[in-house]
């Protein structure tokens, strides 16, 4: 690692920083949070009696974009983010970008319970939406003791 000489500039050494702990820590991820940079869309996965949800934060995405496939218990959203109508002004020199566009592919691995027959998705206010029915054999019952 390189000494900070007076005169460096100070932000640029923190980015620096910054990317060598990202490729450092990058490749272990230690939940669904940790995610590696860039990926798009973040998602929540949550389970409740009957289903498993996942939502998707796409804002930006055209729903006509939007692909959606389950292919041996895996769930796949891909699709396509185009540019914002605000560009900088001509003649700008870009130095940061965070906002991603261009084509994205996602695969979410679903539990054995999820059944693939009974998936549904809808898009609002920028959140993708689906919805993964269960397997009646996997959802609680009440037994009767005798």
């Amino acid at each position: 690692m390189s000494d900070v000489y007076p005169g460096t500039d100070l932000f640029s050494e923190l980015d620096r920083l910054q990317r060598q702990m990202s490729s450092l820590f990058g490749g272990f991820p230690s939940s669904l949070r940790s995610s590696r940079f860039g990926t798009f869309p973040h998602i929540n996965i949550g389970t409740t009696d009957d289903s498993v949800e996942i939502v998707a934060f796409a804002p930006g995405v055209e729903p006509s974009k939007l692909d959606i496939s389950v292919d041996k218990g895996l769930l796949t959203i891909a699709g396509e983010r185009t540019t914002s109508e605000a560009q900088l002004p001509e003649g700008t020199r870009q130095y940061a970008q965070e906002r991603f566009s261009g084509t994205f592919r996602r695969v979410i691995e679903l539990p054995q319970y999820a059944d693939p027959d009974k998936v549904q998705a809808r898009y609002i206010d920028g959140c993708l939406l689906i919805s993964v029915g269960k397997r009646e054999a996997s959802k609680p019952r009440a037994i009767t003791v005798q």
